[in-house]
């Protein structure tokens, strides 16, 4: 089991997957590895759902990472092609966070969430001796639409097109630049250029425009593992080979330099705001062009193979690769926090 971060693949499916609690026969799609949502039949309409940890970081400040942890939680239902209409959120806030604070937070998510057009139906707040930022609570998203426009990370097609959005490494080098400035060593104009890399974080609206816009065959974001495991997941869950190009990846102004300076693989480490897409050639040129109408750099970076052996999963740039076992930037996160 990994130290940090999310639990193994293994630790799934011999802990976690065979105890689910009742069977139910309105349960669509239950928890699976690599799947950010469950889906859930009632009457006509699919329910899509996801959970996720809600964090606060002070130093992004109060409002801004208020609307960061909805958009992250809110993210793993647009990608399943269902727009996100309701949220229920628990907040166990540490007992130093004053009510200005909270407040300032509560703004975010409230003026986020407006945005979206998503309605917040539950929750509860109060806070507790022995917490500490940044985890403090959860949230649960919800979309209500048709079975029809379900799309899932395990979709894709031999034939189809790879499309990624925003680039590798952005979440990861946004923070850092944030939480550690003068602990990467670098020109002041480099770390105020990779800062800028938190509002890169947001991908709801991503999401919705590239299902608003084409025909994706699958659709998933690159959170811990980086674009490595995201791609891997997507490929091994639909038994094919995903083919991929570095080169052809768009790279946002910092991210390179941020990495070095930790020795750390952009392609590795978590990138909340990054969306891996696969589409039909002409569909996925269609996705590009309406992403970057609307600011967010998108490129095709590969395309997908039939397996001929049970070899499904990545070859990046002409070398088939794992993913990590788990998400390299916890550990430089810990180690940079000691400084």
């Amino acid at each position: 089991m990994t130290d940090r971060g999310k639990i193994d693949s293994r630790v799934f499916a011999e802990v976690i997957a065979p105890k689910l609690g009742a069977q139910r026969d309105d349960v669509a799609l239950g928890p699976r590895h690599g799947v950010d949502f469950g889906v859930l039949s009632i009457g006509d309409q699919a329910v899509a759902l996801a959970t996720d940890p809600i964090s606060i970081l002070p130093a992004l400040g109060f409002e801004r990472s208020g609307r960061i942890a909805l958009d992250i939680v809110l993210t793993d239902v647009a990608v399943s092609g269902l727009a996100p209409t309701h949220f229920a959120i628990t907040l166990t806030l540490p007992t130093e966070m004053t009510d200005t604070q909270l407040a300032a937070t509560w703004d975010g998510i409230h003026q986020h969430a407006r945005d979206l057009g998503v309605s917040i139906v539950g929750g509860h707040t109060a806070r507790y001796e022995g917490v500490d930022y940044s985890w403090v609570g959860g949230g649960t998203a919800l979309g209500v639409g048709s079975h029809d426009d379900l799309v899932r990370p395990d979709g894709a097609d031999p034939g189809d097109d790879i499309v990624m959005t925003t680039g590798p490494g952005t979440e990861v080098a946004g923070l850092f630049a944030t939480l550690f400035p003068s602990a990467l060593g670098l020109p002041a104009e480099t770390v105020a250029t990779a800062q800028e890399r938190v509002e890169d974080i947001f991908a709801v609206s991503d999401a919705l425009t590239v299902v608003d816009a084409c025909d994706p065959t699958a659709l998933h974001d690159a959170t811990e593992g980086g674009v490595v495991g995201g791609l891997t997941e997507m490929a091994t869950g639909a038994n094919v080979v995903f083919d991929v190009e570095r080169s052809a990846a768009p790279v946002r102004p910092g991210v390179e330099a941020v990495c070095r300076a930790v020795d750390l693989d952009p392609w590795y480490i978590s990138s909340a705001g990054t969306l891996l897409v696969t589409a039909p050639p002409a569909e996925a040129r269609r996705a590009v062009e309406v992403l970057e109408a609307t600011g967010t750099p998108a490129a095709v970076v590969g395309t997908v193979h039939e397996t001929t052996e049970d070899d499904s999963g990545l070859v990046l740039d002409g070398t088939r690769v794992e993913p990590p076992a788990s998400d390299p930037a916890w550990n430089v996160m810990a180690e940079l926090s000691e400084r």
